[in-house]
């Protein structure tokens, strides 16, 4: 009797958790089943059905309605593998189930891109390859098609190897081959390739450097001191003050380009705002928060999980609304070029729908095939919690940044899965150097072997599994080569068949 009381006077938010806990099971299993392959081509064939009657009065129908349905494969293909970036940590370090984060991603990635999504859409259209230096004019949207279903296919083979690419790389790799291929050096603008290419070298490695030492920051200033309850009152508000700042210029910077061109001090405003007033709010509430609270580590890793979910909606809104354009951007170059230039018009014109077909597929390709993928970011590649996830996403966010801020075109998914590499090899760091330090205190005798070799108790632990590092690596080396080359085959192909 007692229990079926207990069971009619759950709180609301057990019964709004279990409801996320469905939606995880029912992602589990459409993830592994022929059921999540259904819906997506049943997507496709709704996209190009609705495409088709809306575009049947244009001379070149068939070749608009391939391009939306590409960019539909292109948006699901970028669901399934480039979301894990801001969700992954969050799922990793247990604050958020996959199936709350799946929700949370796909909500924030579609306002992101139909919001603010259209303002980047140029850039990748027409900024790697002009369609003024083809020689014949029906090249170019053809080169476009071919950019398309290369960058779409190397990322469904990325992600079923479950290697996370850069898709960026992928279609501007993709934009780069099939230009090459149809026009010659000539299209193609090679100081955007260099600086794509210097990008790709630099931002793991700058990733990986700001989350290490952003993580050793706060191991130094609150986890490691006497009164560690204490430190945590005093450097969490300015920490979240740092974060909200951070990512209210992200926001502006990657994911909002009209609010960009304001002009540098209204933006700086802004973030100062920003940051100010999530000091004065946090200060309070992490009062409130650690009063009850044991001063031990597990105890203030609970006070970093509200910004860590709010650090992953806001980078899945921007990451919305700057990568929804690797899906759309080929797609609106050849609409512009085949008579339909109202799709960049910002009154309106064919715009709309294209993001709509843009978030929609990168909606449903996270639920439908993003658990891979996200289990990958967040759990395979080394042991995450709260701290060490908020550190990740806080580095990419700096660094993405900062890349922006010198003009380096740089990927968030290699600045990302490097900041969980450089927080794993920290942890390996100086883990190690703490265990031979206490050994050299109680046991000096341990650290002399006379074969030379370490004895088991200081043999070095390993906390970054190597054979991912190395699949991941391999994957990123080979995105644009591989995504260009493929680029040129189908270019080749769809210029014989038309």
């Amino acid at each position: 009797m007692s229990d079926g009381k207990a069971s009619r006077n759950r709180s609301t938010i057990d019964k709004d958790l279990d409801k996320f806990t469905y939606v995880e099971e029912a992602t589990t299993y459409l993830s592994r089943s022929y059921v999540a392959l259904g819906f997506g081509f049943l997507f496709l064939v709704v996209v190009g059905s609705l495409a088709g009657l809306l575009l049947a009065e244009n001379p070149n129908w068939f070749l608009l309605t391939a391009a939306l349905v590409l960019g539909g494969y292109m948006a699901l293909n970028i669901g399934a593998n480039d979301v894990a970036n801001n969700m992954g940590p969050a799922v990793g370090a247990r604050v958020l189930t996959m199936g709350s984060a799946l929700v949370l991603a796909a909500l924030c990635e579609s306002a992101g891109a139909l919001l603010a999504g259209s303002g980047v859409v140029s850039t990748i259209a027409t900024g790697i390859v002009s369609a003024d230096q083809f020689a014949r004019p029906a090249d170019f949207p053809l080169a476009m098609l071919a950019a398309l279903v290369a960058a779409a296919l190397w990322i469904n083979l990325a992600t079923v190897i479950g290697a996370p690419v850069s898709t960026t790389h992928a279609v501007v790799g993709a934009v780069v081959g099939a230009g090459l291929v149809s026009a010659g050096t000539v299209a193609l603008d090679g100081f955007t390739l260099i600086a794509i290419a210097s990008g790709w070298l630099v931002s793991p490695l700058l990733g990986g450097l700001a989350a290490a030492f952003l993580l050793s920051l706060i191991r130094r200033c609150i986890l490691t001191g006497g009164d560690r309850l204490a430190a945590a009152r005093r450097w969490l508000p300015v920490i979240f003050g740092t974060m909200a700042g951070t990512f209210t210029l992200y926001l502006i910077l990657v994911g909002m380009p009209t609010l960009r061109g304001a002009g540098a001090m209204p933006v700086a405003a802004l973030a100062l705002a920003a940051a100010g007033i999530a000091y004065a709010v946090s200060r309070p509430a992490v009062a409130r928060a650690a009063a009850g609270l044991d001063d031990r580590n597990q105890s203030l890793r609970k006070l970093f999980r509200p910004p860590l979910v709010v650090a992953a909606a806001i980078l899945s809104f921007a990451h919305g609304a700057n990568d929804v354009a690797n899906a759309i951007g080929p797609v609106a170059a050849i609409f512009s070029v085949l008579g339909q230039g109202g799709i960049a018009a910002p009154g309106g014109g064919l715009l709309l729908p294209v993001l709509v077909v843009g978030a929609l597929g990168i909606s449903l390709g996270l639920l439908l095939f993003g658990p891979r993928l996200v289990r990958m970011v967040g759990e395979r590649i080394t042991r995450l919690n709260p701290i060490r996830a908020f550190c990740v996403l806080l580095a990419t966010a700096i660094t993405v940044l900062l890349a922006s801020a010198a003009g380096l075109p740089i990927s968030s998914t290699h600045t990302a899965v490097g900041a969980i590499f450089g927080v794993g090899f920290y942890r390996e760091w100086a883990m190690n150097r703490e265990r031979r330090n206490r050994l050299a205190e109680q046991a000096p005798d341990l650290l002399a072997s006379p074969d030379g070799n370490e004895p088991a108790d200081i043999r070095r632990r390993m906390l970054v599994r190597r054979a991912h590092v190395l699949t991941i690596i391999s994957a990123w080396m080979v995105t644009v080569p591989a995504s260009g080359s493929l680029a040129a085959i189908v270019w080749l192909l769809l210029s014989t068949a038309l």
